[in-house]
């Protein structure tokens, strides 16, 4: 408990002024609390909506009661990579970077344009539907983007942090295909990818140091 007033009082402070390493668990807690919320939106949403089935988008719908929790949480994912990338500037490559930018700038028009009702014969705006899923399906494209332009920025020797893209990789490749084919199971490889997602961004959030940071994989792979 100790850790959290220095959590809180990182956020009150000018970004010049706050050390790198509390400011790595600020992003990790609003990662979590982002992960918090989805699974809290998904709780409260009435008896027909199914883990398994429904997308998490469809807790964060037009005309639903408890929307805003969900909505809460892509709101908080944004803000939390915007974060790490504002963290991670001298060390992500620039493709990275960009990509991962353009991911947080999704996730917040995800949160701002929301999803047809998933229950029958609400009304709901068609316009607004279409822009959650311009910005979705785009959030999804920049997340791999970025992943990869970061695999291939480390070095030979960063074998578990490889590893972990790669994962990443393959899930952001397979998980919405599959929820094409198997329906019944779209929700649950949905919430598969985004499990992965949190996880490879937490990642990044934890390698950051205090001092001494260098562009990691640019001596071994020569980017410059």
């Amino acid at each position: 408990m100790g850790h959290m007033p220095r959590l809180f009082n990182t956020l009150l402070q000018p970004a010049g002024c706050m050390p790198r390493r509390r400011s790595a668990w600020a992003v990790v807690l609003l990662l979590a609390s982002s992960a918090l919320c989805l699974l809290v939106a998904a709780m409260v949403m009435p008896t027909p909506y199914s883990w398994f089935s429904n997308a998490i988008s469809e807790s964060a719908a037009q005309a639903q009661r408890g929307a805003w929790v969900a909505r809460l949480g892509f709101l908080l994912f944004g803000v939390a990579v915007l974060w790490l990338a504002a963290l991670r500037k001298t060390v992500w490559a620039r493709a990275t970077r960009w990509m991962l930018l353009a991911f947080a700038l999704c996730m917040l028009g995800t949160a701002a344009f929301s999803h047809k009702p998933w229950l029958p014969n609400v009304p709901f705006d068609p316009f607004e539907d279409g822009l959650h899923s311009l910005t979705a399906t785009s959030m999804g494209f920049a997340f791999s983007f970025g992943v990869l332009a970061r695999l291939l920025q480390r070095g030979p020797d960063d074998g578990w942090t490889r590893a972990g893209d790669v994962v990443a990789l393959i899930a952001a490749s397979a998980l919405s295909p599959l929820g094409e084919v198997w329906p019944p199971l779209a929700g649950l490889f949905q919430r598969a990818l985004f499990a992965v997602a949190y996880a490879w961004f937490i990642g990044e959030a934890l390698a950051v140091r205090d001092a001494g940071q260098t562009p990691q994989g640019w001596r071994k792979t020569g980017l410059k």
